[in-house]
């Protein structure tokens, strides 16, 4: 018998590539995990690592073991979800991981609207970057990802996660408020060729989108002065610093008079909001009622 657990420390050995970065994923040691695969092996009957350099390297069975491990786990869900439509309740802990501003704006009206309709569910919400949650939801250790992608950007579509759009917003320009060009209503991209810039790290979403806005719209290799992956030290950055950024709707709140936020002149850029799951998560009462929430609070 295949134990599920020690197939999970397989696919992710696939995923992730090392021991270490599986134990770290899992919260194992590393000796623990290899000692959960050396089992597998014998539970396998057959050769499933083999030596490469000073780590291991999965073996052309193991690559088959995984794609079975993919559908036996997400048997598994299936089976627990339809075990909890079945006793017509909905409750039950639902986890949910998303970048700053999808908490703010999103997760936590949405776990408010919850608390009153759905009071049995019971929603935990942290605050991670994309490139943290997407691996956390594949691994098990998050059910609902909210996730950002922007045009010409597409993020990878991993095998087993089913996607629903919950916005479409613009990426606008953040000035500060007695910046020169914050008079105009639209502002050519190729006039802030010798601004200095605030971006979130190299990595990210953010800083791979204004970094191509910037190349590909204006023209010009930006000053990328300052950095931050919280966006209110982005802002800070604004205000104090007179740098200047691009952000998503959903990261402003209109009516600050310190700064001014326009529009790009030409055709704008936009970026895609969307909740994330494991394909047949959503059939459980709970994390069904976590993206009704979800949406009924998007913009």
């Amino acid at each position: 018998m295949l134990d599920l657990q020690r197939l999970r420390m397989l696919r992710e050995l696939e995923a992730r590539g090392t021991l270490g970065a599986v134990a770290h994923a899992l919260d194992y040691t590393p000796s623990a995990v290899s000692q959960g695969l050396a089992t597998l092996e014998r539970e396998a009957g057959t050769k499933l690592l083999e030596p490469a350099g000073r780590g291991v390297r999965l073996t052309d069975a193991a690559h088959v073991l995984v794609r079975h491990a993919d559908a036996l786990l997400a048997q598994v869900e299936a089976a627990e979800a339809e075990l909890a439509a079945a006793s017509g309740t909905v409750a039950g802990t639902v986890r949910v991981a998303g970048f700053q501003s999808a908490v703010l704006r999103l997760a936590l009206p949405a776990l408010a609207r919850l608390a009153t309709q759905a009071p049995g569910v019971r929603v935990e919400v942290a605050e991670v970057e994309v490139e943290t949650a997407l691996p956390a939801l594949r691994l098990g250790a998050v059910d609902v990802a909210l996730a950002d992608e922007y045009d010409g950007m597409p993020r990878p579509r991993l095998a087993g996660l089913h996607r629903e759009r919950l916005l479409r917003e613009e990426l606008l320009l953040v000035l500060r408020a007695d910046h020169p060009l914050a008079t105009r209503r639209t502002v050519p991209l190729e006039r802030l060729r010798d601004a200095a810039w605030a971006i979130s790290d190299a990595g990210t979403g953010h800083h791979a989108m204004l970094l191509r806005t910037c190349r590909e719209r204006g023209g010009f290799e930006p000053d990328l002065r300052h950095r931050s992956t919280d966006v209110v030290v982005l802002l800070e950055m604004v205000r104090q610093a007179g740098a200047v950024t691009l952000l998503p709707e959903l990261a402003l709140r209109r009516g600050d008079p310190t700064i001014a936020v326009r529009s790009l002149a030409g055709s704008g850029t936009h970026r895609e909001v969307h909740a994330i799951t494991r394909e047949g998560a959503a059939a459980r009462p709970a994390v069904a009622a976590v993206l009704a929430a979800l949406r009924a609070v998007s913009p």
